[in-house]
């Protein structure tokens, strides 16, 4: 067995390279793609799209959060017990004839991969979709160094042949139209025997006859992989178009690269994932092409298989207690298509392979907060939550996102120096959880003792640093920064001081509305429109406005009731719903939703009684209220969920 470097490294982690940042920071970037009307228009309408799917695949399955439970724990699993399972994954690959590699950062992967495909004497190979590779840049190094490489994936290939870059994770031309695409394929692929339309049988047709000759031809295949089974050795691929299944099958050399957190710790862990996966990037039931290989079989398939394990960053990211549940990412892509930042900005803006919010927690981590080219990709939010809701593994992207957020300002505003305080911290914090993982397990940590160093310590010190540090940081803030916060809170804490502070609301919007808006500002408000524009300001304040409606409203209803009833006594209104249009109810009504929860709290079962003056719809005609499990605010939902069966 090769040397383990990597599930416990003889030094402190590295951070990322490669394709995960430009020099450009997110807000430049953003400024630009947001003049693309047609790049927003392509990447809403796909969006939503792709949305639409999802909820209908996952409405199908009673179980779905018990899912997303299910994953989560193998994924916490996972980076709980990362170094013991990569010793494992690799023993088992290299038992069924597999070479495993083991790459520090992405520099040394493309070495390796460049090294593999010069020994086969090829200068062109095929690809598989890989975000690792991506991440590598590995098509760029292998161009550099007189190799090929031909992306499979129909969407990857428009990218290539469009000598563009990805703007999604799952599908990488989302910004591209169909006339686009067309566009493309006319000016890129020689031979065509046909005219080409947009129409996307066509393209598919034309793209398929584009890569038979590739497939057929290419004896060096290089692919990425959605898991590795650590107690088989066995790699998996989920995958759409077929091209997959011939990259691993054909060719007579399989390269690939795959991320150490990747791991799955048991085969049985597959049941769960391949019902996650599909649902939440395809919005599909499953994913039409599975493929598994374990090693290499003599007489089918690849007869050399290489296993490159990168790291890429991953162990410092795995160092960070707060942040590390970004690894648990499994590239379903659905916190992108729920994103509002990034359906406006779209994946150019990012500046890296991994967009969307993802992308704004997990590439700061990989290249280090003190990367001053991503330390903005954590601002890249609404902190709206829609990410976690829909995650299927369950990663509060919103949390990691408030905890980037709190470590730049610390970082930026602190005594010490960025990068310094980022490296020892690492080192410590690794350090710590080096130890905590082979607290019992004496023989491994000997095996892979870290070497005494002046920026290792020990845990406690570790610990009690991260104490020092976060008290010399307090009052960091800018002091015009910090003038202007207890400015604002003057203001907001005082309905009086508020209503006079709207008073200036039109001289403000008569001095922007002729520039459309506000881009530049002096001095420290510079920092507000370095990150965003100032909109023309709303001739009405949200205030002044709910006043005006609320108090129309609360007319209304005294003149429906007569001028002796009071203005906020309770009114029928109509619910909304499935199965409940022109129900109404009033108050009362309540009474008997508030008695069904005292009675599940206490313990008894019992249905309430109906209280008098309740007003019931016609599908609960029969039986006025049910089992109090079944009730939420005098809704039967036992009958709205068969509404919606029916619908």
């Amino acid at each position: 067995m090769t040397a383990v470097q990597l599930g416990m490294p003889s030094m402190p982690p590295a951070y990322g390279v490669g394709n995960l940042y430009e020099e450009s920071p997110f807000p430049a970037h953003a400024r630009d793609e947001l003049r693309d009307e047609q790049m927003r228009a392509n990447i809403g309408h796909a969006t939503h799209t792709i949305r639409a799917k999802r909820n209908r695949v996952v409405g199908e399955l009673p179980d779905w959060e018990e899912l997303r439970d299910a994953g989560a724990a193998v994924k916490q699993e996972v980076a709980a017990r990362m170094p013991e399972l990569l010793e494992q994954f690799e023993a088992n690959v290299t038992a069924r004839g597999g070479i495993v590699h083991w790459a520090r950062d992405a520099e040394e992967a493309n070495r390796i991969v460049t090294d593999l495909v010069r020994a086969k004497g090829v200068d062109e190979v095929i690809k598989v979709k890989s975000m690792a590779t991506q991440e590598m840049g590995l098509n760029e190094h292998l161009d550099s160094e007189g190799i090929r490489a031909i992306e499979t994936d129909l969407a990857e290939l428009i990218v290539q042949l469009g000598e563009d870059k990805p703007s999604h994770i799952l599908v990488p031309a989302i910004h591209k139209n169909r006339d686009q695409i067309r566009e493309i394929f006319s000016r890129k692929m020689p031979g065509l025997t046909r005219e080409l339309t947009d129409e996307p049988a066509v393209l598919a047709e034309a793209s398929r006859r584009y890569l038979r000759e590739k497939f057929l031809d290419s004896t060096v295949a290089i692919s990425g992989a959605n898991f590795g089974i650590a107690e088989s050795g066995t790699l998996t691929v989920v995958e759409s178009e077929g091209n997959g299944r011939m990259c691993l099958t054909l060719p007579e050399t399989l390269i690939t690269v795959m991320g150490v957190e990747k791991l799955l710790p048991r085969f049985s862990d597959l049941e769960v994932f391949t019902q996650l996966l599909p649902r939440s990037s395809t919005g599909e039931r499953m994913n039409p092409y599975t493929s598994m290989w374990t090693g290499v079989t003599e007489g089918d398939g690849p007869q050399e298989f290489h296993l490159i394990l990168m790291d890429n960053g991953r162990s410092a990211v795995l160092s960070d207690p707060e942040g590390r549940d970004a690894l648990r990412c499994i590239r379903c892509s659905a916190c992108l298509n729920v994103c509002p930042v990034y359906e406006h900005a779209g994946g150019h803006a990012y500046g890296s392979v991994y967009p969307g919010p993802i992308g704004a927690i997990l590439s700061p981590q990989l290249t280090g907060v003190a990367a001053a080219e991503n330390d903005s990709l954590p601002y890249a939010s609404s902190l709206c939550g829609r990410c976690y809701e829909v995650c299927p593994v369950k990663i509060d992207i919103p949390s990691i996102l408030v905890h980037l957020r709190d470590e730049d300002v610390r970082t930026k505003h602190g005594e010490r120096r960025r990068e310094e305080k980022t490296q020892r911290e690492t080192a410590e914090r690794y350090e710590a959880l080096v130890l905590d993982q082979h607290a019992h397990n004496p023989e491994a940590s000997q095996r892979h003792a870290m070497p005494e160093t002046p920026q290792a310590g020990s845990a406690g010190s570790a610990g009690a640093f991260l104490r020092r540090a976060v008290a010399r940081t307090q009052g960091a803030m800018p002091s015009q920064m910090d003038m202007l916060m207890r400015a604002a809170g003057l203001a907001m804490s005082s309905g009086t001081r508020m209503r006079l502070a709207e008073k200036a609301l039109p001289l403000g919007r008569a001095a922007v509305r002729p520039m459309g808006g506000l881009s530049w500002m002096p001095g420290v408000l510079g920092g507000w429109t370095q990150q965003r524009d100032i909109p023309v300001m709303p001739r009405e304040s949200f205030r002044s406005w709910w006043q005006d409606n609320e108090g129309d409203a609360q007319q209304r209803r005294r003149a429906d009731l007569g001028d002796s009833a009071p203005a906020s006594a309770p009114q029928p209104r109509p619910v909304e719903g499935p199965s409940l249009a022109g129900r109404t109810e009033d108050g009362a009504a309540w009474g008997s939703t508030a008695q069904a929860v005292r009675a599940r709290r206490s313990g008894d079962a019992r249905p309430p009684r109906p209280q008098e003056g309740d007003v019931v719809g016609s599908q609960l005609s029969e039986r006025t209220v049910g089992d109090p499990a079944d009730l939420t605010f005098g809704i039967d939902r036992r009958s709205t969920d068969r509404n919606q069966e029916q619908a």
